[in-house]
This record gives structure tokens, C-alpha cells and sequence, in this order.
């Protein structure tokens, strides 16, 4: 445990910092809202952004705003033009989560939606290059199945937490339904011959999946 914290804090030294504005969001999460590991936070957060550049999408699809720290990582990364779609279905995070949004520097290429992404986001007529999927993990096989429907050929899907604190290597509780959807995420996603997937065993299991073209 102490040689991973140490690990960890390492390349925290060795990365590009987070903003001042993503520091004081990151810590007024953990003031203010109850589920604070939720938040992506410094590593998470330059990956995402990294991966944003990589792909060079013109439009992301968030499932799962939360506080908004990856949502704003995810626009950080956006070129001129390009847009986020953030989906946070608990309506009560609504009031502590837009002002950041709204507040920042990039607040333009961020639109922010309060309800269920199932519902809403095949009445948007978009297509995306880009997703990540951070919402119930009850609900990722729901999710995924939505998302590649209106992902293009060649597009990428990040799913997050999807190694879950280790908890995929045990045979869960029968009540534990967020283990449970987890692991038959990622059963399903192992055979699924439409995409191309890898496990990154980084924080708590990020696959990254690339829709064949």
C-alpha cells in the first residue's frame, strides 16, 4: 500500500499540474459533496485531456458529469469548434456542478444536461467520436449499446471504474448489483467482435474501446 501511495505521488510530480481551477474544484468537491473519489482528479484528468488530443474529436459524449473535473478535462483538450455533451442524471447535483462549468475557461465548448443520457441523447441527432461512459455502473451495458449506436466508425468509448477496486476478481453479493454490472460489462465487452478493447489498469480500470470501422 505505502510503495503504490508512493508510486502514485511519483508521477503526480512527473505529469503536467491541474489548474488552480481544477485544484479548487477538485477540493471543493471533497468539501461539499459526499461521493468525493467520484471526481477524477489530477492523473485521470491529464489522461483524459491527453486522450481528447490524440483522438482530436469534434464531439464527446459524457455519461456522468458528477463535479465536473472530467468534463472539464475533457474540454480542455477540444479544439477550436470541437463541443462536450455531459449527461449528470441526479438532478441535485445541478446547483454545485454548473457554476464550475459555466465559470470556466471553457465554458463554451461545454453543454451540460440535466436527465437520463438512454433517453436524451438519441433525440440529440448527433454523432460522437469520442465517449466517456462514468455513469451506473448497473447501466454500462445499456450505455454502451446506446453509445455505439451513435458513435462513428473508428470512434473511441472510455469506460471508467472498470476494474472497480478489485472487486471484479471476487464473486459478489448478490445485492452488490454495481459489481455485478461491472463484470458483465466487461465480459460482454471481451466478446463483442465489433470493437477493439484494452484494460488500463490505471486508479480504478479505464477500457478503452475503439469502434471498427
Amino acid at each position: 500500500m505505502q510503495e503504490t501511495e508512493s508510486i502514485d505521488e511519483y508521477i503526480l510530480q512527473h505529469i503536467d499540474a491541474e489548474s488552480d481551477y481544477l485544484k479548487a474544484l477538485y477540493r471543493d468537491t471533497h468539501v461539499k459533496l459526499l461521493r468525493p473519489r467520484m471526481a477524477s482528479g489530477h492523473l485521470q484528468g491529464r489522461m483524459l485531456k491527453m486522450f481528447v488530443e490524440m483522438i482530436r474529436p469534434w464531439q464527446i459524449l459524457e455519461i456522468g458529469t458528477y463535479s465536473g473535473y472530467s468534463a472539464l478535462c475533457l474540454a480542455e483538450g477540444l479544439r477550436e469548434g470541437g463541443m462536450l455533451h455531459t449527461f449528470e442524471i441526479n438532478d441535485e447535483q445541478e446547483d454545485f456542478t454548473r457554476p464550475w462549468l459555466e465559470n470556466s475557461p471553457f465554458a463554451d465548448k461545454i453543454r451540460f444536461y440535466i436527465g437520463d443520457a438512454l433517453e436524451l441523447v438519441p433525440q440529440l441527432g448527433i454523432t460522437f467520436d469520442l465517449a466517456f461512459v462514468d455513469g451506473d455502473k448497473r447501466m454500462y451495458i445499456d450505455y454502451y449499446e446506446m453509445v455505439l449506436k451513435h458513435l462513428s466508425a473508428g470512434g473511441y468509448i472510455i469506460a471508467d471504474n472498470t476494474l472497480w477496486d478489485g472487486h471484479v476478481l471476487e464473486q459478489p453479493r448478490s445485492s452488490d448489483t454495481q459489481t455485478i454490472g461491472i463484470k458483465a460489462f466487461n465480459d460482454f465487452i471481451a466478446t463483442d467482435s465489433r470493437v477493439e478493447k484494452v484494460i488500463l489498469p490505471l486508479r480504478d480500470g479505464l477500457t478503452i474501446i475503439r469502434k471498427k470501422i
